[in-house]
C-alpha cells in the first residue's frame, strides 16, 4: 500500500453512471419532474449551507455531525427533508419520517433499512413521483457517507440524480464520497456543479480549492485536460435555487458588513488558512525528498493551526513509521481515528505501526477493519497473512511460559498498554471467562484510562458478556461499579451507536438482570438512571 494509497476500479466521470439505472416506474417518470424539481430546490432552504457543513466535511469526512435531519438547510450528510410532495402513500411516508428520526439519533444503520424499505416499496407500487424517490435515494446515500460505505453512497447519489438532476445534496454527498476514495477528478466535477447551482457553498468551494492544488501535484499543469466534462447546470436550476435563498443571503452578509468586526475575523481565518496550508505543503515536500523529520515538524505546526485535520495526522503518521517511531505514529492514527473513524489510511498505517511494536494481534484487528472498508487492498491482503503468521508463532510457548504471561496480564497489569494487551488477547480467543478475571483485577474508577481510546464493538461485547454471565452473581456490587465508569471511555459514545441488534439485547438483559439485585450499595431507581447511559 505504500503510502495507503488505494486503487480502485473506475467508474467513468462524476456523472450519472449508465450501469446505476433508476427503477423502470421511476425513468418513466423523469419527464413530469419539472414542478417536482423546483419544489424540492425551493423546500430545501440551501442558504444555510456553509454553516451546516462543518469542517470535518469540507475536509472530505462525514464523522462528527449532530446537525438535525429536519433541520433546513443543505448539509450534504444528513436526510432530506423537503415540503411535502403529498405522493407518498402513507405506509412510504412513514417509513421516511421513521429514517429521519433513526439518522437523527445516530442510528444510521437502521435508518438505512428504513429508507431502502421505503425504496421498495415505492418501486413496488409503480408511483410517478421521481422527486420523491430521489430523496429516499438520497437520504441513504447520507446513510451510507456516515458509516463509511463510500461505494454505495455514490451509487445511490447517482440514482438520485438521474431522478432529479442537479440536486446539491446528492451531489456534495458524492462528491465527499469521492474524495474520500481519492477519485479527485470526479469530486472537482461535482463539486464545481455544485457552484454553478448555487456559489455561496462555502464547503464546495473550499474543496475546489484544495483538489485543485491536489490534482496539479498529481497531474502537473495539465491537469484539466484529464478531467471528467463539467456539466452545464440548465439556468432554470439555479433560478430555484436562488429565488428563494438570495435575498437572505444578501440580507444577512449586509447585516453582517454593518454590524462591523466581520472582516477582520475573515481575514484572520484567511492567514490561518494560507499558513496551514504552507507548512502542510511543505511538509509534503520534505515527505518526498525523505526528509522525514523536517516533515514532522511543518505537520506539528499544521496541527497547532488546525487541530481536527485527519489528514495531518496520518500524514505524520507515516513519517514516524519511516523513522521507526512506531508508539508515535499509532497515537497520531488514533487521533485521526477519533476525528473520522472509517479513515482506511489511518487503519493500515495504524497497523504497520502495530506489527513494528510485535503487536501483531492489533495489527490483524486493524488489517481486517482495511478489508472491510475496501476488500480488494491487495497489500492489506498480504500484510494481514503475515501478520497472522507472526501471531501464531507468537502464541506458540511452552505452558509454563504461558501461564507466566498470562499471570502477567491478569495480575500485573500497569498501564493502558498492558490492559489493551490483555483485552485484545481475550477478545481474540473470545474467552468471557478471562475477560471476568480481567475487571477483577482492575479498579472500575481506572476503567476509562486503561481502556484509552481502544474501545471497540467486539471488547464493549464481551465486557458485557463477562459483567453478565460471570460477575453479577458473584459480585453485583463489582459489575454496577464498572457499568458506571464504563460509559465515561473514550470512544464510549460512538461504540455505542455501532451496536447491532444482538448487541443492545444483550446490554438490556444485563440491566434487567442486574435491576432485580437487591444491594445496599444501589437501588433499581440507580440501576435504571445508570442504563439510559447505555440505552438510549
Amino acid at each position: 500500500m505504500g503510502n495507503a494509497q488505494r486503487k480502485f476500479p473506475g467508474r467513468g466521470d462524476g456523472g450519472p453512471q449508465t450501469e446505476d439505472k433508476p427503477p423502470s416506474t421511476a425513468k418513466k417518470a423523469q419527464t413530469k419532474r419539472g414542478s417536482s424539481e423546483k419544489g424540492s430546490y425551493q423546500g430545501a432552504n440551501q442558504a444555510k449551507e456553509q454553516g451546516q457543513i462543518s469542517e470535518f466535511k469540507r475536509n472530505g469526512s462525514y464523522a462528527g455531525d449532530q446537525t438535525s435531519p429536519s433541520s433546513s438547510g443543505t448539509d450534504s450528510s444528513r436526510p432530506d427533508v423537503p415540503v411535502d410532495s403529498g405522493a407518498l402513500p402513507p405506509a412510504i411516508a412513514r417509513l421516511k419520517s421513521q429514517g429521519n428520526e433513526l439518522f437523527k439519533s445516530g442510528q444510521f444503520s437502521e435508518a438505512l433499512l428504513k429508507y431502502t424499505q421505503a425504496i421498495n416499496d415505492f418501486t413496488e407500487a409503480e408511483i410517478d413521483s421521481p422527486g420523491d424517490l430521489s430523496i429516499l435515494f438520497s437520504n441513504r446515500a447520507a446513510c451510507f457517507l456516515k458509516d463509511g460505505n463510500c461505494s454505495d453512497c455514490i451509487q445511490d447519489s447517482t440514482r438520485a440524480l438521474e431522478l432529479q438532476p442537479f440536486t446539491v445534496k446528492p451531489l456534495l454527498r458524492r462528491a465527499m464520497a469521492y474524495e474520500s476514495l481519492e477519485r479527485y477528478r470526479q469530486a472537482y466535477v461535482d463539486y464545481k456543479t455544485v457552484l454553478q447551482i448555487d456559489s455561496g457553498v462555502q464547503s464546495a468551494n473550499d474543496s475546489v480549492n484544495r483538489i485543485t492544488r491536489l490534482l496539479i501535484d498529481q497531474d502537473g499543469h495539465s491537469w484539466r485536460d484529464k478531467l471528467p466534462e463539467i456539466p452545464a447546470v440548465p439556468i432554470s436550476a439555479q433560478q430555484n435555487k436562488w429565488e428563494g435563498t438570495s435575498g437572505n443571503c444578501e440580507q444577512t452578509q449586509q447585516k453582517a458588513n454593518e454590524s462591523g468586526g466581520t472582516k477582520p475575523v475573515q481575514d484572520t481565518g484567511k492567514k490561518t488558512e494560507a499558513l496551514f496550508l504552507s507548512h502542510k505543503q511543505e511538509g509534503n515536500d520534505f515527505v518526498k525528498k525523505g526528509q522525514y523529520k523536517d516533515a514532522i515538524e511543518k505537520y506539528t505546526e499544521c496541527l497547532k493551526l488546525k487541530p481536527s485535520e485527519t489528514a495531518v495526522y496520518t500524514n505524520r503518521a507515516l513519517c514516524n513509521l519511516k523513522l521507526n517511531q512506531y508508539e508515535e505514529a499509532k497515537q497520531d492514527c488514533d487521533s485521526a481515528l477519533q476525528l473520522e473513524p472509517s479513515n482506511m489510511k489511518a487503519f493500515y498505517r495504524r497497523a504497520m505501526a502495530h506489527k513494528g511494536l510485535q503487536d501483531y494481534a492489533y495489527c490483524v484487528d486493524d488489517l481486517k477493519e482495511v478489508l472491510r472498508l475496501d476488500p480488494n487492498v491487495a497489500e492489506a491482503e498480504k500484510e494481514l497473512q503475515e501478520a497472522a503468521d507472526l501471531l501464531s508463532k507468537q502464541s506458540v510457548v511452552p505452558d509454563s511460559q504461558e501461564k507466566h504471561r498470562k499471570k502477567i496480564q491478569i495480575q500485573e497489569l500497569t498501564n493502558a498498554y498492558e490492559f489493551g494487551q490483555a483485552l485484545n488477547a481475550v477478545k481474540s480467543k473470545e474467552d468471557v471467562a478471562a475477560c471476568a478475571k480481567l475487571l477483577c483485577s482492575v479498579e472500575p474508577e481506572n476503567l476509562p484510562s486503561l481502556m484509552s481510546n481502544k474501545l471497540e464493538v467486539e471488547s464493549f461485547t464481551i465486557i458485557i458478556q463477562a459483567l453478565d454471565s460471570h460477575l453479577l452473581q458473584k459480585d453485583p456490587k463489582l459489575v454496577y461499579r464498572h457499568l458506571v465508569h464504563l460509559h465515561e471511555a473514550e470512544r464510549f459514545k460512538m461504540v455505542s451507536l455501532l451496536l447491532g441488534k444482538t448487541e443492545r439485547e444483550q446490554v438490556k438483559q444485563l440491566f434487567d438482570h442486574l435491576s432485580t439485585v437487591e444491594s445496599a450499595q444501589f437501588t433499581s431507581d440507580d440501576v435504571q438512571n445508570l442504563a439510559k447511559h447505555y440505552l438510549f
